[in-house]
Formats: C-alpha cells, sequence, structure tokens
C-alpha cells in the first residue's frame, strides 16, 4: 500500500473539514431582546427562515437572555458540529473568538462587529447611510424644525446611527435642531419600552415632531409615544411601518436578514460591509406611509440616495471618522 505523503494527508484533511463544515447544519443564535424583537433579531431569524424554506434543510437556534450564555450557547453550537454557527450582534464577539478558535474546522459568523480569525465571516453595515436618508426625510417632514433620536443601550455602534441621522437632517435643513438620549448602558437598554416612551415624550415637549428610534424592542414605547401625541415616528432594522400605520414615517432598513441568509448559503470568511451600494441598508416606502412621503420627499431621499452611492456625498463614519462626538 502506497504511503500518502503529509502533504496529501493535509490537504486530504483540509478538504474533509470543509466537506464537513458545508454538510452540517447552520445554527443561530440571538442577542438578547429575542428573535421576536420587530427589529434586529427578528431581521435575522427573517432571513434564516427564508434559507429553510428555500434549502428545505433545518438549522439549530438559540436565544440569549443574560449574558452568561452568550459563550456557552456558541460552544454548545460548536459541540454539536453546526457550521456556520451564526451570532447576531456586536456583544457575542468575544465570545465567537474564544470558541472558534477552539474548534477551527467549524465557520462562524459574527454580525456587527469583526474577528480576525480565518474561520470567522464578519458582517458589518454602513448604518451612517441608511440613517443619513432617514435624517433627511425627517428634516423634510418636521414642522418645527426639530426632530429627535431615541438609542438603546450607549455604544459606538448607536452612535454611529445618530450621527448619520444628524448629518441627513442637516443635509436637507442647515438650520435642523436634533435632541438625542440613549436608554441606557447595559443590554436592558434594548427591550425597555416604557423608558423609551418617557425620553421620546420628553423630547416631543422640547418641539421635535419626529424621532428616530434605534433601540431594539425599546422603539416599540417610542412609536406608541409618538402615536399618542400625533407625531411621527420612523422605525428601524426592518421595516416596522406596520407597526402604527399613520405614525411611522418610514423606517430605516438594515437588511440583517439578507446578511443572514447569505452567509447560510456560503460562507465567506474575512470582512463583508455592507451599504447603500451592497443593498445592506436603505428606506422603507410600503402602503403604511405612501401618504405620508410627498412626491417631493422621495425625491430629495432619493438624490441623496443616489449621490452617496456615487461618492459625491461621503456620510461620516462617527466609529472611523471621529464625526458628531459629543
Amino acid at each position: 500500500m502506497q504511503i500518502l505523503s503529509n502533504v496529501k494527508l493535509g490537504v486530504l484533511a483540509a478538504a474533509m473539514a470543509t466537506s464537513f463544515a458545508a454538510m452540517a447544519e447552520p445554527a443561530i443564535i440571538y442577542d438578547m431582546g429575542g428573535k421576536f424583537d420587530k427589529s434586529f433579531n427578528e431581521a435575522a431569524y427573517n432571513g434564516m427562515q427564508k434559507w429553510k424554506k428555500e434549502s428545505g434543510k433545518k438549522y439549530l437556534e438559540f436565544e440569549v437572555t443574560n449574558e452568561s450564555q452568550r459563550e456557552q450557547s456558541v460552544r454548545r453550537m460548536a459541540e454539536k458540529g453546526a457550521s456556520p454557527i451564526i451570532s447576531v450582534g456586536f456583544s457575542q464577539a468575544s465570545a465567537v473568538e474564544k470558541v472558534a478558535k477552539e474548534f477551527p474546522k467549524l465557520n462562524f459568523v459574527i454580525v456587527d462587529m469583526v474577528v480576525d480569525l480565518p474561520n470567522v465571516q464578519s458582517v458589518v453595515f454602513k448604518e451612517q447611510e441608511g440613517s443619513f436618508l432617514v435624517g433627511t426625510m425627517a428634516a423634510l417632514a418636521s414642522k418645527t424644525g426639530k426632530v429627535g433620536f431615541v438609542g438603546g443601550m450607549d455604544i459606538p455602534l448607536i452612535r454611529k446611527f445618530e450621527c448619520g441621522y444628524e448629518q441627513g437632517a442637516k443635509y436637507a435643513n442647515p438650520k435642523a435642531e436634533v435632541f438625542q438620549n440613549m436608554t441606557g448602558t447595559t443590554g436592558a437598554a434594548w427591550n425597555d419600552p416604557a423608558r423609551g416612551g418617557e425620553l421620546a415624550k420628553a423630547q416631543f415637549a422640547k418641539g421635535a415632531d419626529v424621532v428616530f428610534a434605534a433601540a431594539g424592542g425599546t422603539g416599540t414605547g417610542v412609536y406608541q409615544a409618538a402615536k399618542d401625541s400625533n407625531m411621527l415616528a420612523i422605525g428601524v432594522d426592518s421595516n416596522q411601518n406596520h407597526l402604527q400605520p399613520g405614525t411611522m414615517l418610514t423606517s430605516m432598513l438594515k437588511r440583517v436578514d439578507v446578511a443572514v441568509y447569505n452567509v447560510s448559503k456560503k460562507f465567506t470568511p474575512g470582512m463583508t460591509v455592507l451599504g447603500l451600494k451592497e443593498g445592506g441598508v436603505d428606506y422603507a416606502m410600503d402602503a403604511n406611509n405612501a401618504k405620508l412621503v410627498t412626491p417631493a420627499m422621495k425625491k430629495k431621499v432619493e438624490a441623496a440616495k443616489a449621490d452617496i452611492i456615487s461618492g459625491k456625498i461621503k456620510v461620516a463614519d462617527y466609529m472611523a471618522d471621529n464625526a458628531c462626538k459629543y
């Protein structure tokens, strides 16, 4: 019997590992807020459901309810041989980095953060570009020249949304005033509708008549407050226009569903960046907000969108360009 060389054995082992990963079931781990948060996690869920429907295959899933579960859940999926293991949310990055090193033959995906390992795909978004568009629309719709922003957890990523929103508002109206508040400094900030409603009402009391929420489940409280106050609100991540029809001016789409669907179909190690040009962010138009957005408003927003894609307008990134610092 001919003895295989070490080189051939290495090639064979690599091929077997790749084949094993390709045949394995994918897994998705939702972060705090749950897969039905009507926002970020739910978008990820919709992406997995689309993959399941098209492929006819199954996937594993877990919903993190406290911080200690992040690493445990990633490791548990790895022990089951799942691949790729998709972790939704920046907070899971350290867990992904640790477990991915322990299971080098499996593929891992982190959404909203970068983990630089050969078996990890990192998917990040140009949130500032989509936020610029809804900021433009907010300023155009505002009758007071004052608009608001309610963020979830006070982290650079959410400041990135606010910074883009502020730039868009001032693009449409250089004299626009933008109020901003963050809900909290812990993971609980993503699921506190009551606090979201309080912050929105405080901004309305100062004269804002349009408020953008980038706060996960907390946003539902913002939208309810806008409806109760006869003001306008802007949703985030998923198309949330249907939550309060007639109140929701638009939603800033962060296509986590597209990202999750794509990585479920094909794993590509390294960093993937999704902006307007790549269809990773956008703003939502449908029957629920059609009467709120005039043709002139849409024309202005579409012009800004085209200019961002072409590079004529460069939207500053809070996390990279030292913009909108407070």
